[in-house]
């Protein structure tokens, strides 16, 4: 986050984004960060589905509880309760979150890179490709970041957590 402050405008790109708890969670936490105003998400999935239940931002309320946990285990600031209103047994997250993002088709196996962005975030998605696949997506990310490379040049900055840097970057 201290690096990501330093933008007068962010953008991101969750890769792979599905029913969207990933892309609430990035405005969340530039909102708990104090920069939601500045931040754009791009949220991408090939799944029209999958992207039309994102785009709802309606979880069953029975998974709130883990979304609570995990916000908080997190480092979350406020209670996950702030970003949602709850009735018949559903959860909707705010539409000030949702006005930062913005749900869209593509897909990482056909598509070039849409938007010059600052960090992508991709959870889940690369473990379903081969490694044809891995690489032409992780060849998006680096075409897509402002200051990205590709594979060699990446320092893992969280030990065994998956999240990476571009070598020589402040």
């Amino acid at each position: 986050m201290p690096l990501l402050r330093t933008y007068p405008s962010l953008r991101i790109w969750v890769a792979g984004c599905s029913t969207g708890e990933e892309a609430y969670s990035i405005a969340i936490l530039a909102r708990e960060e104090g920069i939601l105003d500045r931040t754009q998400i791009y949220a991408t999935d090939i799944s029209a589905r999958a992207l039309h239940a994102a785009e709802a931002g309606v979880y069953p309320i029975d998974r709130i509880a883990l979304f609570s946990e995990n916000h908080h285990r997190s480092g979350g600031r406020s209670s996950l309760s702030d970003y949602y209103t709850a009735a018949f047994g559903r959860a909707v997250f705010d539409k000030a979150l949702k006005s930062h993002i913005v749900f869209a088709d593509h897909s990482l196996a056909t598509d070039s890179v849409f938007a010059e962005v600052q960090l992508v975030s991709c959870r889940n998605v690369l473990i379903y490709f081969n490694r044809r696949l891995q690489d032409r997506a992780v060849g998006l990310f680096h075409e897509s970041l402002r200051f990205g490379a590709h594979a060699g040049d990446f320092v893992e900055l969280m030990q065994g957590e998956r999240i990476y840097q571009k070598r020589g970057d402040p």
